[in-house]
This record gives C-alpha cells, structure tokens and sequence, in this order.
C-alpha cells in the first residue's frame, strides 16, 4: 500500500455514513486500511454498511448517533475510545436541509434544524474528538462543505449559509489546534447524485439549468468525491491545514449560476 494513502491502524469516524458520500468515504477509508466507524441514525443502516466493509476485507463497527444530539455524540466519542483506544479521523459529513424554497419562506423550524446538524454538530462534534486527538498527539478533521458555501444554491439559502460557516470553522480549528498536532479542512462537493440532493438530481427541469454551468455537463457520483476526503484524512496532506479542495466539475470556476 502507498505510504502516503496508508491508514492502518487508524481509527475514522464518518458522520452521516449509511449511504452517499458518507458511505463512499467510509468505504473507502477502510479499503486504505483504517477502521471505520460508520455512524448515522439508525444503527441498522449503519451496521448494513459495516458488514460490507467486513465482507471486503474491511474494518468497521456501527455506532448510530445523531448528529444533532449533543448528549449522543458524547457517548459516541466515548465509546470509540472505549472500543479503540483512539480516534485519528472525523469525517463531519450528516448534514440536513430540510426546505427548498425562498428564503423569505424559510421556516423557523427549518432554520433550527439546519443550525442543530450542519453547524452546531460540526462543531461539538469536532471539538469532542478534537481533543481525543490532542491527547493522543494529533489526528485529521475534514468537514464536507458544499460548493453552495461559496456561491449560494437557490432557494437553498439557510443550508449554503450553514456551509459557509462550515469553511470559517475549519479555518478556526486548523488555527487553533495546529499546535496539538491536529489538522482540519474541508471539502466542497458539487451537484452529486445523492438521496440527499435528489430533489435536484431527480427534478429534469432543474437540471436543464445547472448542468449546462458544470463545464464536465453531468452531476459527480459519490465515489467521485471520497477519494477528496482520503487525501485529507491520509498522509498525503500532512502540510494542508486549514484549506478547501473544491470538488464540483468546474462549477464554480465556471462561474456557477
């Protein structure tokens, strides 16, 4: 195995991992050799995906948890630790957007919602195994942002404000934790076609207006997008802190829409 994709012996927490980028990424992390902890809200989605990592030769364990429950992610991290000894990766990717509409219609409850996982979950979450990492001697946080926190998503307002913030605080903890030996950054999928952004890739009139701003003309596959996080959790990027790796077919430098 390449030395700078090698991750045995690592142990990586992927949030929001029974399916799409959450899933590839944990797949993927564990076929490089770390043990995977895939980790969603229900444990029996969570455990599909973890025996198929196991019956590929893989490691993994399911751990359900919310990522909006404080309290959950506690015991999670504690039990990661309990388990494995360590935490070496957090791959901070369950994310909600619950409304698709004007921002003037966006319901208070909506905006709590979004707040609650995409925001608030990120951050406890990362500071809890932030400091699991300090006290072993370092590890990697990567957060999925989205392309949206650079160029807002129409009628998608309350969710590319949260992934805006996501890229701040990536910069605030690759600042301030680089000390204890602890990098973070973050990547910015595109249109990927996800269960998650289906109300975009399944709607063919919305996608005769976005795709011909994708210079590559079509959406990403989630497989197309963990190999990004790889490199963030592995090695290879062992001087990147604190940086974006813009993942969306030429999206942005197209100049979106």
């Amino acid at each position: 195995m390449d030395a700078l994709f090698d991750l045995r012996g690592q142990t990586a927490l992927v949030t929001g991992s029974s399916r799409g980028i959450g899933e590839a990424t944990a797949r993927l992390l564990a076929a490089h050799g770390a043990h995977v902890i895939v980790s969603s809200r229900r444990q029996e989605a969570c455990e599909t995906v973890a025996r198929a990592i196991r019956e590929d030769g893989g490691e993994a364990t399911a751990m359900a948890c919310h990522a909006g429950d404080i309290e959950a992610m506690e015991t999670l991290v504690q039990d990661i630790v309990a388990a494995r000894g360590r935490l070496d990766v957090l791959v901070n990717n369950a994310a909600a957007n619950p409304f698709f509409g004007n921002v003037l219609d966006t319901p208070l409850e909506a905006i709590d919602k979004t707040l609650q996982v995409n925001l608030r979950g990120y951050f406890v979450l990362s500071q809890l195994a932030g400091r699991q990492m300090k006290a072993q001697g370092g590890g990697s946080i990567v957060n999925i942002a989205s392309i949206n926190g650079l160029k807002p998503g129409m009628h998608q307002g309350i969710y590319s404000i949260t992934k805006a913030a996501v890229i701040n605080m990536t910069q605030v903890f690759a600042k301030e934790c680089a000390g204890f030996g602890i990098r973070c950054n973050a990547v910015l999928p595109g249109l990927t076609d996800t269960k998650f952004a289906s109300a975009l890739t399944r709607n063919e009139a919305l996608l005769e207006k976005m795709l011909p701003h994708i210079p590559a003309q079509r959406y990403a596959e989630p497989e197309e997008i963990a190999p990004a996080v790889l490199y963030f959790a592995a090695p290879a990027s062992a001087y990147a802190n604190g940086t974006t790796l813009t993942v969306d077919g030429g999206f942005i430098a197209g100049g979106g829409l």
